[in-house]
Order: C-alpha cells, then structure tokens, then sequence
C-alpha cells in the first residue's frame, strides 16, 4: 500500500449530480462536472451546478466547454464561456476546467490566458483539458499550459485512451519536472489504472467510473430514438460508488 502521504487521488468525471454524490461516497478528491459525457463532455446546466454545490463537501471543478467536435472556438462561443465561469465563481465552485486552441493546432494563450485569469481572481482553480491531446506538440503545448499558471493537464497522452498513451504520459510527466500536475485520464478503471500509476508515476487521475442505469419505465415506445448517446432512451449512465472505491484502492496497491 502507498503511504497516506503519497496517496494517489481521483477526479471523477460526473456526468449529473447523483453521479457527483456517488463520487463523493466513494471516496473521490474531487469532481469535474459536466453533461453530455457521449460527446467528450460539455458545460452542465446552472441548476446542475447550483445544486451540487449545495450537496458536495469535496472540491467542485466545472467543465467550461460550449460544445462538442473540435477547440476552435467563435467570438460568440468565448463569450459564452466566460459567462460560465462568472456564474462559477458565483455559486462557489472551487476550479473550471478549460482548452482553446489555435487552427494550427496550437493551445490559444491569449484567450486562455483570459479564462485563467477570471478563474484566478476569484479564487478558482484551473484544469486544463484533453483538448491538450488534440495540439500538433505536445511538449511545447506543456510549456504554454506551465506559463498560463494552470494547476494539471489532464490527459490520455495523445491517444484514445490513456493506458495506450502511456509512454507519452511517462514522458510529460519527466518534462513537467513537478511544475503542473500530469493526470492521466480516458479509459482509466479497475484493469488500467494501477498500470497507470506504476509506470506514469500520477499522483492524480481522472475516472468517470461509471455503469449502465436501466429506466424504471413501464410504457416504452421502441420505434424511436431521441439522439446519438451512449445508451439507449430507456438506461442512462450514473458514477457508481463501489467503482469509485475499487479505482482507487488499485491506484493506492
């Protein structure tokens, strides 16, 4: 067993308030909330966010994200962003988690820089995304998130899933030298994530750890679906509390 002191921590990604109580009662050192986990994750709803706000003791992170596909973002889409995070530091959430980049496959310092620094004057921390995953070079991406003041990046290493990025999670976690957090996150669970530890030396990861929920519906209308998720209209997926407690007893083996 690892000793308390470097007990290894998780984030749980929670796709909806339940989720975050259940990663709360497993264990969890903090949530990164979000909705629509089947498009990599959005920004939740205000009502989403006020209340587990209320009902969480752990840190709340909020996923600062207008929509799904790439990182290129509009005027109008920043706009919207720092909106989210004024409403942030408002309810007394404790960090946003953020990615912008450049056509070119660049992180966008100018505009992150802006999003940093309303989450900072108010007291916020900063996560950077898996949009890191998504840059052209990845090392100078790190230098840039570094200088922005971000706490941790949180990424699979350039790959679909972490523990095939390992290699390259190694790697920035030697190039980051101790100046920003290196979080290996995508596909992490109960077979991955003590390989992950091992090998990347992580002190935190990022899990959603989550299952199938299946709907308590009497009628059901099998001649529709309502959307692309990950499930069907009649289950719905929700953090489960025994994952979350298995995840990081294997990070701590």
């Amino acid at each position: 067993m690892k000793s308390e002191h470097h007990k290894v921590q998780l984030e749980v990604c929670s796709n909806s308030v339940a989720s975050a109580l259940a990663a709360q009662e497993g264990g969890a050192f903090r949530v990164e909330l979000c909705d629509n986990l089947g498009d990599g994750g959005t920004t939740p709803s205000y009502g989403e966010i006020t209340v587990a706000r209320k009902l969480l003791n752990i840190k709340l992170y909020v996923l600062v994200r207008p929509r799904g596909g790439d990182f290129l973002y509009s005027d109008l889409e920043f706009e919207t962003m720092k909106a989210d995070i004024r409403f942030c530091t408002e309810t007394g959430c404790d960090g946003i988690v953020i990615g912008i980049l450049n056509a070119d496959g660049g992180v966008d310092t100018k505009r992150c820089a802006e999003l940093v620094d309303l989450a900072k004057a108010a007291g916020l921390g900063v996560t950077f995304h898996r949009a890191f995953d998504m840059c052209a070079d990845m090392d100078a991406a790190l230098e840039d998130i570094v200088n922005l003041g971000c706490e941790r990046i949180l990424t699979s290493g350039g790959k679909s899933t972490a523990i095939e990025g390992i290699h390259t999670l190694a790697h920035l976690a030697e190039k980051a030298a101790g100046r920003i957090i290196i979080m290996p996150g995508a596909g992490v669970n109960e077979t991955t994530v003590a390989d992950l530890v091992e090998f990347t030396g992580a002190r935190e990861i990022h899990s959603s750890a989550k299952k199938e929920v299946k709907s308590k519906m009497l009628y059901r209308n099998d001649h529709i679906l309502m959307g692309h998720s990950e499930t069907d209209e009649y289950s719905y997926t929700q953090t489960d509390v025994e994952r979350v407690r298995e995840i990081i007893r294997l990070a701590n083996w």
